[in-house]
């Protein structure tokens, strides 16, 4: 795990807590010094500070987003509003927590997210739902759910999230590929067609401004 914080005391705070919960974890002060390290060490989370000298946090988060880096992003800062959440999450975070915050809820959050790695499991079970990632199979109350490859990838996600929110940009850089508009509706259609699909009662959830979540 890398951990990206200007304020060197509180960086090596951070860092000193999560190794006693058991985590390998480099601590670096600046965005240069962040992306530097990103690009020699595939870290399972990078715990992000937004405000950073010599390269922003948010460079950073666009930087390891565009070069399909396998880390899962903590953005952390002072900046808390719904605005700043949001903003944060569709720059591509994975998570956002604001300063300050209870210690318990970092590790809480930091474990969560390693479970969205790519050590997940290859079989996913939510209530009555069950995703089996290696073989592109999913049923729901033991009835197999016959889904298109975009939907499959669409619910794949979703449920590799631990119910956590999922930003329609994730979702289209992890189902589609380059070329896709950003701006299309894509995204919202093909959820559409998974709700029908996955039947009654609902199992997704819109998350105004911010995504959506199993």
């Amino acid at each position: 795990m890398l951990v990206v914080e200007d304020h060197i005391a509180l960086a090596n705070r951070i860092g000193e807590g999560l190794r006693d919960a058991g985590f390998a974890v480099d601590v670096v002060y600046d965005g240069a010094a962040a992306l530097e390290a990103t690009i020699s060490t595939a870290y399972d989370v990078v715990v992000l500070d937004r405000d950073l000298p010599a390269v922003h946090g948010d460079g950073i988060c666009r930087q390891l987003v565009r070069d399909e880096s396998p880390s899962r992003i903590l953005m952390l800062t002072a900046a808390a509003g719904v605005e700043d959440r949001v903003d944060g999450l569709e720059l591509g975070a994975d998570d956002y927590l604001g300063k300050p915050f209870a210690f318990a809820e970092l590790i809480a959050r930091v474990r969560a997210l390693g479970r969205r790695g790519p050590g997940s499991p290859a079989v996913v079970q939510r209530g009555d739902l069950m995703v089996d990632r290696a073989r592109h199979r999913a049923s729901r109350a033991g009835i197999p759910l016959t889904l298109t490859r975009k939907e499959f990838g669409v619910l794949e996600c979703l449920a590799g999230a631990g119910g956590a929110t999922v930003s329609a940009e994730e979702l289209l850089e992890h189902v589609w590929d380059a070329h896709i508009d950003p701006f299309s509706n894509t995204v919202a259609v093909t959820v559409g067609r998974l709700r029908r699909k996955l039947g009654d009662p609902p199992m997704i959830e819109t998350v105004t401004g911010v995504g959506y979540r199993l």
